[in-house]
This record gives C-alpha cells, structure tokens and sequence, in this order.
C-alpha cells in the first residue's frame, strides 16, 4: 500500500488531504503531519471570505476559485451550512481610491453579480462620507475555517486518514519514514522548509464582533479601505494588509483605524460586543506554487513532492480548487511510475 504525507493542518492541507484520502481510500495510507490543528490555525482568525484576494489573478486562480465556490455552494445546499460554518449573503465591493474602478475577472463567478450605478455610488458616498469611484454588488459566501476545519478532520479520518502532531522542518527527515509521495501545504512555514524565499507574510489585523442586526458584507478595495463581513456568529471588522511584517501583536493604531473606519460606514457598530482582537500572518507569493517537484535521496530515490502553498489573503477562496489541483498531481504521479 502506498504511503502519502500531507505537512500542514491549515485549511489548505486539509482540503488536499481530504480528498486525496477520499480517492486513495482502499490504495494509500495518508498520513497528515502538522505541528498545529484548529483553532491554532492562520485560517481560525480569518473570515473566510470567499473572493481573491492577495494571491494574483491568472486562469488557474479563476479555475481554483470556481470549484471551492462549487464546493461551498454543494455543503451549503445538502444542509451543511451551519456544520461547516457557511452563509450565503449579499456583499458590496465598492472602491475609495482614485484609480478607475476595474470589474474584476471572477465575476462570473458568484451571483448575479452587477455593477452599481451612478446613482448608487452617489447614495452610498453620502452615506459613508467617502467618495466611491465604482463597486459591484453580488451574493457569495463566506465559510469559517473554525468550523470548516473540524468538519474536514472529521471526513479525513472517516477516509482512514491518519494525523501526527509533528513540526518538520526539513523534508530529509521523512525519508527514513518511507514516504511514496510529499503534499507540502505549509503557507509560511514553506520558506524555511522548501527554502522559497519568495514566500513572505501580509500581517491583517481584525476584530470580532456580535452584530445580530447585520446580514450583509461589505469591502473597500483602498489600500487604506475597512471592511465588514458578515460570519454565522460575529462579524469581523478589518483590516490591513501590511507586507513583510511578522508582528502578531495587536496594534493600537491599527486597532483605531479598523474601528473608526467600520463605524463611519456602519454607526451602529459602536454598540456593538468585542468578541476578539487578532492578528494573522498571511502567506503571501508573487504567484501560488502549485506544482510536482522531487525530494532526491542518497540512494538515488526520487520522492514525489506537491507543493501546494502561498495562496496570500485567499487560503479560504482557493482551498478546495487547489486540493482538487493536488489530487490530480497525485494521481499522474502515480501514473507515470507505473508507466
């Protein structure tokens, strides 16, 4: 039987893990290895927010998102929203900037997406007190990884899969393991462990609230823009996107802008309860890696390795497109030893 190692507990460890477990269920013995589980994941913090975001905006993106949208939209309408942390919502993207407002590629995507008018904008400036230059309005989802990850475990180990508490930090060390196959799904930890320098973080700060009377998410695309989205319990207030910072305290200043910022476009905010200040480190790359390469051992062996990491502020978005994307190289791995 064969032996497959998946290194990263994070969101999009699990989804490939998952499903290469599901297809592999009566050929491999699929091994997860991750230092820490939820909800000591990056993706815990995260609003799930289904939109790229931090990650570049190429075919395979567009084809990543589409099929976790897909997957969102199969768990949401077999009953599963509210065990996997899903709500299906309307959602306002408007931009503050001064560049001109560009539809984005993934439109086609979500629902009924369209393009707020002249009139629209207008209101919404007032309203706000800011002056948009364009937005979209749509109907997506969100998916909390606090609760979509448990779920996933869950179906991982119903699929035989089985789970090692362990850091590695280096893939030698999984040689003597004997491992026919690598998934390394490690997001930051992938500088040091696949030695990328390319991979840096973006710090986003964010605060948790209870807002019962909100149903609806809302994002400026400024690069000093809040946002508001909607979860099934809290809503997250944000954020900022600062590169190359490793700081994981809660700043002060950061935490005035995001609450100014949500209460000049939502008042009623002020009154709202606090669940939780955090701050996570996304795991940013001029491009997702997403691709076959080979740990060489000093026999000659040639393990399989599938790297599957920097997806930036779209963890959530691109995650179940990518474990499919994982599966596949997988699979033709396998393929072609037979061959």
């Amino acid at each position: 039987m064969k032996k497959i190692g998946v290194i990263g507990g994070g969101v999009s460890g699990m989804c490939a893990a998952v499903q290469v477990a599901e297809f592999f269920y009566n050929d491999a013995q699929v091994i997860l290895l991750s230092e820490e589980m939820s909800p000591n994941t990056t993706g815990d913090g995260s609003a799930g927010l289904w939109q790229p975001y931090l990650c570049g905006l190429d075919d395979n993106v567009l084809k990543w998102s589409q099929d976790t949208h897909q997957f969102f939209h199969d768990l949401w309408r077999n009953g599963l929203a509210n065990e996997t942390g899903i709500c299906l919502q309307p959602m306002i993207r408007v931009d503050s900037s001064d560049r001109k407002f560009e539809i984005p590629p993934w439109t086609h995507i979500p629902f009924g997406c369209t393009r707020l008018s002249e009139d629209q904008l207008k209101l919404l400036s007032e309203e706000h007190k800011k002056k948009y230059t364009g937005g979209i309005h749509f109907i997506s989802f969100t998916c909390e990884p606090t609760k979509l990850l448990p779920y996933l475990f869950k179906r991982f180990l119903s699929a035989g899969g089985r789970f090692q508490k362990r850091k590695v930090t280096s893939f030698d060390e999984l040689i003597p393991d004997d491992y026919d196959l690598l998934v390394n799904c490690t997001g930051l930890g992938a500088q040091k462990l696949a030695n990328d320098p390319e991979v840096y973080p973006v710090r986003g700060q964010v605060t948790r609230v209870e807002t019962p009377w909100l149903f609806n998410t809302y994002l400026d695309d400024a690069d000093d823009g809040n946002y508001i989205i909607v979860n099934s319990e809290t809503t997250v207030l944000g954020g900022t996107h600062q590169e190359h910072d490793y700081n994981t305290s809660v700043s002060q200043e950061d935490d005035e802008f995001i609450q100014k910022g949500c209460e000049s476009i939502v008042p009623s905010l002020k009154d709202a309860k606090v669940v939780k200040k955090w701050v996570g480190l996304r795991p940013a790359r001029y491009q997702v890696r997403l691709e076959r390469d080979f740990l060489v051992t000093g026999n000659g062996r040639k393990i399989p390795i599938v790297h599957n990491y920097g997806h930036g502020g779209s963890g959530v978005c691109l995650s179940w497109g990518c474990g499919k994307a994982v599966l596949k190289l997988v699979q033709d791995s396998f393929n072609q030893t037979k061959l």
